[in-house]
């Protein structure tokens, strides 16, 4: 049975695919493609040194730019935060005297109940505050 070059390729291909799927490495992938471009050089019917040229100058050229492009878009992708991360910073105001035994603040629409994040600090009815942490159901302020 005599396989042609670009078959070995393909199966090349999909080997170099199998791990992309398990590992999720995207480098995998860029050699695949690689593999992919080795095939179709098989196909048109040019030489083994070809091939290979082919397939190296296609995967490195794939890791050379995909890989810098992925990179900026991961870091340049502003973080959002959720949940008790989004409220720390902002701005509440009080609704009952807070001190470091407790007290009530007005916190993007919704009562908290809230502590002085200095013990010695007291806040009276319609002073602005602002959360410097939450901790449990409590609201930090400052």
């Amino acid at each position: 049975m005599d396989i042609d070059a670009w078959v070995w390729w393909l199966i090349g291909a999909v080997g170099l695919g199998i791990p992309l799927v398990l590992t999720a490495m995207p480098e995998l992938g860029m050699l695949s493609v690689g593999a992919i471009a080795g095939a179709l050089t098989a196909a048109l019917g040019l030489g083994v040194v070809a091939q290979v040229v082919v397939f190296a100058v296609v995967s490195v050229a794939l890791i050379a730019v995909v890989r810098p492009i992925a990179a900026r878009h991961r870091d340049g992708r502003p973080e959002h935060v959720t949940n008790v991360d989004a409220l720390r910073g902002r701005q509440a105001v009080v609704l009952e005297r807070v001190d470091g035994n407790g007290g009530r603040i007005k916190l993007a629409g919704e009562v908290w109940s809230a502590r002085s994040l200095d013990a010695d600090q007291v806040f009276e009815p319609g002073q602005q505050v602002d959360v410097a942490e939450i901790d449990g159901a409590t609201a930090v302020v400052m």
